[in-house]
């Protein structure tokens, strides 16, 4: 049977979709841009607190990375902590590195409280190198979290990394059990849901095309326009993530979209899937052009990675399948003549200081940037922009921070670098 180019996840969500909200509204409290994990968990938060909040989803909601990603719920950021440190100090960092664990537990409480069946447990990730330097870094890295943060991390050396994963090709692991793991499209249509039983008004298939500041007499509001008309709103958020639009342009020469994609295999026979990962950790390497995989609950083997920098696109699907089916036989020698089932992608929201950021442009709340860190961080920045929305202090340690503009050629609607960004990340790969 050929590759199916298909979202593996997908076929896997059963419940149905979310009734359309009835009518149009003229005029609302919140317009939210983007149904994925970031507009939902504002949406419920919004909604839970009585304020009338509607969310304009171009596609379907949870279209986007929100139900493609590979399910990993991660504690951290995406640069290592020493780095941050360095440019931003250790009490920022302290801070930021404190919401990364608390976005952990933001997930789980929404997970238990909506009764969300997506699989979620807190199994742990295990970062694995590809060097000898790599794993020489973690020891220092480790230390220092424990010392600034508190937060224990376990070094796992070569000779016991057989424990934790079933290769032998990489130079020891470190491992923090506080990560977990979900089924991602189970979780954003669950959150979908949540958000409609609070009250709030969802609308897949609208297209926002453009937002236009208007006064009025109770101060400044914004006239959102989109594909079924238009509306009226106090306060927007944009939650478009990597799919931000024209529509807002500040915020998306902010961004740069990249493609990630990933291969699910056959089910897999119970004692092979326990040998090629026995504790069923979400893993992935110390690349800059890394490879990350894990088991979904059914026994495939999930293999996903950077295959090619573009936003994805129907070739560059379709290339990735073989490009990922030799990573993974590199990691995974068993799996050799194992079939590929299915092959995806997806695009990511990077930012040129590989940041996340939340805040305002152009006098409207937006979060950004979350680096395939999103499952976990994007819910998290959610739940905040809906707290300061209804007056909660701003505690979001990344507000703060400069937020510089993508460079032409690598930002949203102009890509045409990307290829040389990739080429970049290979070089870093080979000399670091």
């Amino acid at each position: 049977m050929p590759i199916q180019e298909k979202n593996f996840w997908a076929t896997t969500v059963d419940s149905p979709e979310v009734a359309a909200s009835p009518g149009f509204p003229d005029s609302i409290d919140v317009a939210i841009v983007g149904g994925g994990y970031c507009g939902l968990s504002a949406a419920r938060a919004l909604a839970k607190r009585a304020v009338n909040v509607a969310v304009f989803e171009a596609e379907t909601l949870g279209w986007g990375a929100s139900s493609r990603n590979g399910g990993m719920v991660l504690t951290g950021m995406k640069l290592p902590v020493p780095a941050l440190i360095k440019r931003y100090g250790r009490e920022a960092v302290r801070r930021m590195y404190a919401a990364s664990l608390d976005s952990i537990d933001c997930v789980e409480q929404i997970v238990r409280e909506e009764n969300i069946d997506c699989n979620f447990s807190r199994c742990g990730h295990l970062e694995v190198a590809c060097k000898q330097s790599h794993f020489d870094d973690y020891e220092e890295s480790a230390a220092l979290i424990k010392r600034e943060f508190n937060h224990a991390l376990r070094i796992v050396p070569r000779s016991e990394l057989r424990a934790e994963i079933g290769s032998d090709i990489y130079f020891g692991g470190i491992v923090d059990e506080t990560s977990a793991g979900l089924n991602p499209a189970r979780y954003v249509a669950g959150l979908a849901h949540a958000a409609h039983r609070a009250g709030a008004c969802l609308y897949d298939r609208t297209r926002v095309v453009s937002i236009e500041p208007e006064k009025s007499t109770g101060g400044r509001k914004f006239r959102v326009q989109t594909s079924k008309g238009a509306v009226t709103a106090r306060e927007v958020i944009l939650a478009g993530g990597a799919y931000t639009t024209e529509a807002t342009p500040v915020l998306r020469k902010k961004i740069i979209p990249i493609g990630s994609y990933i291969i699910a295999t056959e089910i897999l026979p119970a004692d092979l899937a326990r040998e090629l990962s026995p504790r069923n950790r979400m893993i992935y390497d110390s690349k800059h052009f890394l490879y990350y995989y894990r088991l979904t609950p059914d026994n495939r083997m999930l293999f996903g990675g950077r295959a090619a920098f573009f936003p994805e696109t129907e070739n560059t699907v379709r290339r990735s399948a073989e490009i990922l089916r030799r990573g993974m036989i590199g990691v995974y020698p068993q799996l050799r003549g194992v079939k590929v089932e299915f092959v995806w992608g997806g695009t990511l929201d990077f930012t040129l200081d590989v940041m996340p950021h939340a805040g305002k442009l152009d006098g409207m709340y937006f979060a950004a940037g979350f680096a395939g860190h999103g499952v976990a961080a994007a819910t998290w920045f959610g739940a905040k922009l809906a707290g300061l929305i209804c007056g909660e202090p701003n505690d979001i340690p990344f507000g703060g921070i400069k937020f510089p503009a993508a460079p032409f050629g690598l930002r949203s609607g102009n890509t045409w670098a990307l290829p040389l960004a990739g080429a970049w990340y290979k070089i870093l790969d080979f000399f670091t």
